[in-house]
């Protein structure tokens, strides 16, 4: 069987992520430990025992949800399972893409953590709060949010398809004037759902522009070797290889489209025939069975299923 590895993006956090990990192995213990001492804070307390608003603070999220990702993947490893050995691509949804990275051996796991950390904080301060918005529209098709995008447009608004996530599923970011615009127009379409996200930045828009030219010097400075194996990339829904382009591709993430359902539709593609999502929630595996139903759907977040994926092997 040929496997991707997907790893999971903001929204999918919760209070007690990783708990049973540390309890139950010392390899996932070791990471939760790595990442604290890197970004120099207790990250692991925050994510064991909450409270779920520092959690939720996109500077805290994001490093935590790659934690979470890793200390499975490090105990996977233990046992004999590999990325290497066991998956043929990784890719992951837009913070997921680091911890795709960081799984293929491209980034060490100390600096994922920092320039997460660092991609959340300035993604949050590129916008001030209230000025920018985020929704989720559902059952419109790509084409017509992007007439509804074209009918809203102004020459001092944006608002933008911040995320393509699945068939009828498409979130936008921009000016909250502008998402307010595109909401009421989805809804004369027929959207059978359209609404704004509790988020308190416009991600993945031109809007996070200072972010965007903030993780451009940060991923200069990182050190990224070639992953064991292709990332699947965001902005392309491609997969690369090169570290060069790799870091190119990551700084237009910040303000670029998350192309999902592209990715996934491309995965049989590949030879992919599993699909494993790795870490918090099943938020990718459900979006994959709504986007290609010949793929086999594993979720790893807890030892059970640890367990039972090894054995599977």
């Amino acid at each position: 069987m040929t496997r991707a590895f997907v790893f999971p993006g903001q929204g999918s956090q919760f209070v007690g992520m990783g708990a049973s990990l540390a309890a139950a192995y010392p390899q996932a213990r070791a990471v939760f430990e790595e990442v604290d001492d890197a970004l120099e804070q207790h990250l692991s307390k925050i994510m064991f025992e909450g409270d779920e608003s520092l959690l939720r603070l996109t500077e805290n999220t994001q490093p935590a949800l790659m934690a979470m990702s890793m200390a499975i993947l490090h105990v996977l490893d233990a046992g004999g399972v590999s990325v290497r050995s066991a998956a043929s691509h990784v890719a992951g949804h837009s913070l997921g893409e680091y911890t795709a990275l960081c799984a293929a051996g491209a980034l060490s796991l100390s600096d994922t953590a920092r320039l997460l950390k660092r991609r959340g904080q300035a993604m949050q301060q590129a916008v001030p709060v209230g000025e920018g918005a985020m929704a989720a529209l559902l059952g419109l098709e790509i084409d017509q949010v992007e007439q509804c995008l074209t009918k809203a447009a102004t020459a001092d608004l944006i608002c933008a398809i911040a995320n393509d996530n699945a068939p009828g599923q498409v979130v936008i970011s921009g000016h909250a004037a502008a998402v307010d615009a595109v909401i009421n127009l989805a809804k004369e379409q027929g959207a059978k759902r359209a609404m704004l996200l509790p988020v308190s930045a416009p991600f993945h828009c031109p809007l996070m522009q200072p972010a965007a030219d903030e993780m451009r010097t940060a991923l200069n400075e990182a050190a990224m070797a070639a992953p064991c194996v292709p990332v699947i990339c965001n902005i392309t829904a491609a997969p690369e290889r090169d570290p060069e382009i790799l870091r190119r591709l990551l700084v237009e993430q910040v303000t670029g489209r998350v192309r999902w359902r592209e990715s996934a539709a491309a995965l049989s593609g590949f030879g992919i025939d599993q699909v494993v999502e790795i870490g918090a929630g099943k938020v990718l595996t459900g979006l994959v069975k709504r986007i290609d139903r010949t793929l086999a759907l594993v979720n790893i977040q807890d030892p059970a299923d640890i367990d039972d994926f090894a054995a599977s092997l």
